[in-house]
This record gives C-alpha cells, sequence and structure tokens, in this order.
C-alpha cells in the first residue's frame, strides 16, 4: 500500500469560526493553529498546505488563567540602542486584542514559507461583527 500525499490543487479548504468570547487564550489559539495547519483532516500532508480558513471573533474576550494578565509580556526591539518596548497581556489587549491572539497562533505555526502561507489564512477581530458572511463558516466549539 502505497503512502498518499495530497496535492496542493486537490486540497478543498472550508471556512471555520471560532468564537473567543471567554475563552483561555491557549486553547483557542492550539485549535486554531491545527485547522490552520490541516492536521485535524485525514489527508493531512507536511509540506503541503492543507488547511482551512479560520475566522477568530470576540477575541477582546478572550482570557487567560492565575496571574498572566500581569505578568505575561510582549517584547519588540527596534534595533536601536534603548529600543526594547514592553507590554504585559492587560496592556496589550486593551490597544490591540487582535494582535494578542495572532501572536500566539502564529507562534504555533512553523517559520516558513508554508508557515506564513498557512497564517495568512488566519482572520482575527475584536468584536461579533465579521465580513466573512459570504463564504458560511462553520462553528467550531472550544473545548476545555
Amino acid at each position: 500500500m502505497k503512502t498518499y500525499y495530497a496535492k496542493p490543487n486537490e486540497v478543498e479548504r472550508e471556512w471555520v469560526l471560532i468564537d473567543a468570547e471567554d475563552q483561555v487564550l491557549g486553547r483557542v489559539a492550539t485549535l486554531a493553529a491545527n485547522i490552520l495547519r490541516g492536521k485535524n483532516k485525514p489527508q493531512y500532508t507536511p509540506h503541503v498546505d492543507t488547511g482551512d480558513f479560520v475566522v477568530i471573533i470576540n477575541a477582546d474576550k478572550v482570557r487567560v488563567t492565575g496571574n498572566k494578565g500581569t505578568d505575561k509580556h510582549y517584547y519588540h526591539y527596534s534595533g536601536y540602542p534603548g529600543g526594547l518596548k514592553d507590554e504585559t497581556f492587560n496592556e496589550a489587549m486593551a490597544k490591540h486584542p487582535e494582535r494578542v491572539l495572532e501572536h500566539a497562533i502564529k507562534g504555533m505555526i512553523p517559520k516558513t514559507t508554508l508557515g506564513r502561507a498557512q497564517a495568512k489564512k488566519l482572520k482575527v477581530y475584536a468584536g461579533p461583527e465579521h465580513p466573512h458572511a459570504a463564504q458560511n463558516p462553520r462553528k467550531i466549539e472550544v473545548e476545555g
């Protein structure tokens, strides 16, 4: 029996909707990363983008457990002396809640050309509205 490898033109993509309201950040990110990579499909092939499109709504209502709200820091460096900036999870959620979820999910995807292509299929929105109603996304519940 030969091993099946999915071809890029054979992949059928669907749209998936995840509501992040009152869900734990890591659980939502793990579910979204697996769907983006296609690991939830039987025809998953590591070197082919077999994943689906993921739409996440209510990103501003995602939560973290324990003291991570004040203890979790996001850093970025400008490249200049004294250019290291940091902000806590609570500060980041107040300014740009979509980026917090995107950062968590992109950290779970390979840092390759294939990973960047998979990350482009991620759409994150702070509120309950999204412009992808025409694609009829299938709603998925986060377990846990």
